[in-house]
């Protein structure tokens, strides 16, 4: 199986949408928030109700993700949608995960993503499949 770039990009016209931030439902904000740091991202903004953290943005370079605390108990295994994210040097950021004691993937190779990529899940189940970056996608 090959993979070929297929268009071209243009710029968005105001009739479509020019931007997607993921959003999840997480069921510990702190925890959340923490786990994401261990991959670079920092909170950009945060809302607390009665001094307890219900949202947050959270920012590394170009990825952004909004992360709030659930209504219902999170089930890991009806998560059904993953978090595809890059690496400038993947096999470091696993060291830095194995250090931190995440459990992390061993770098697999497949097709689409030769350079190499890995699988490591948060603190609610989701999963984030994370590529080696040899250029923009």
């Amino acid at each position: 199986m090959a993979f070929a770039y297929v268009g071209s990009v243009s710029l968005p016209s105001l009739a479509t949408v020019h931007d997607l931030v993921p959003f999840a439902h997480v069921a510990d904000l702190q925890r959340s928030i923490d786990f994401y740091a261990r991959l670079g991202f920092g909170v950009r903004n945060r809302l607390d109700v009665d001094e307890q953290p219900v949202w947050a943005w959270l920012e590394s370079a170009d990825a952004r993700l909004m992360i709030a605390i659930a209504g219902a108990p999170i089930r890991a295994e009806e998560q059904a949608v993953l978090f595809y994210a890059y690496s400038a040097d993947l096999p470091a950021l696993r060291d830095e995960l194995i250090s931190a004691s995440v459990e992390v993937g061993e770098i697999t190779h497949p097709e689409h993503m030769q350079s190499g990529e890995l699988r490591v899940q948060d603190p609610d189940g989701y999963v984030l499949l994370i590529g080696q970056m040899t250029g923009r996608p």
